[in-house]
């Protein structure tokens, strides 16, 4: 059974659509006698201010039914927004408070975890020659927990000598180096800053790195949850009417 999105009013056909509807169906021939009389009965089971169903379920909709039960998701894009702020935020905002502690504590204990395997040092932003960064697109995912990573980005850019490429000896990093980027330049095979935290932590940074970055995709999922409601695929393997 798919989920199925409603709307608050449903629109009643008019008094001369009715009229013409029905001088056509009674010039009709006996072959169409049958069709008619289904429509009949169709129109015959709607109720005036009777809540219509959309086909659609991802069309503006807030109130969705799934399995029988019905979820109001709000403002999704409101929801989509909280849950990529903090995991599971959105579902709280929608009243879905179980969801909502469960990928607290999933997507938070995975993110966490890994950042302390690599030595509170797998997270940062950069993209400058040598120390491009990627990984940070995914880690990002988990929304505020990442955040800071941008302002120690923004402020090593600014304290990089723009012709030599070497952090300028004036450079402090914020919060006592908390997601702070590497000393430049990195060089592949040379003794620079990130050398020395692979050196530290060994297997743990590269473990770190994959685990901040599982938890960011993790939680892409949870932010489409929060959007879109849900799934609602039966696996019993009974129909359902």
């Amino acid at each position: 059974m798919a989920a199925r999105s409603w709307t608050s009013t449903s629109q009643q056909p008019h008094a001369s659509e009715k009229s013409a509807s029905g001088e056509s169906s009674s010039t009709d021939g006996g072959s169409n006698d049958g069709n008619s009389n289904k429509s009949k009965k169709g129109d015959g089971a709607k109720k005036p201010g009777q809540i219509e169903l959309s086909p659609e379920v991802l069309n503006g909709d807030s109130l969705i039914e799934v399995d029988g039960i019905e979820v109001d998701l709000k403002n999704r894009y409101l929801a989509a927004f909280l849950a990529w702020i903090v995991p599971g935020a959105g579902h709280i905002y929608q009243g879905r408070h179980s969801k909502a502690t469960l990928f607290i504590i999933s997507v938070l204990s995975i993110w966490f975890l890994g950042f302390a395997l690599g030595g509170w040092n797998v997270v940062y932003a950069s993209w400058q020659p040598g120390d491009r960064r990627w990984h940070y697109f995914l880690q990002a995912g988990v929304g505020a927990a990442a955040l800071p990573a941008l302002v120690q980005g923004d402020r090593m850019r600014r304290a990089t000598d723009p012709t030599t490429g070497r952090t300028l000896d004036s450079y402090r990093p914020l919060w006592r180096g908390f997601m702070a980027p590497p000393h430049r330049p990195v060089l592949e095979g040379e003794a620079d800053e990130v050398a020395a935290w692979y050196a530290r932590r060994g297997s743990g940074y590269e473990m770190g790195t994959w685990f901040t970055m599982i938890a960011g995709l993790l939680n892409f999922l949870v932010i489409y949850d929060a959007f879109g409601g849900p799934l609602a695929v039966p696996i019993s393997g009974k129909k359902k009417s």
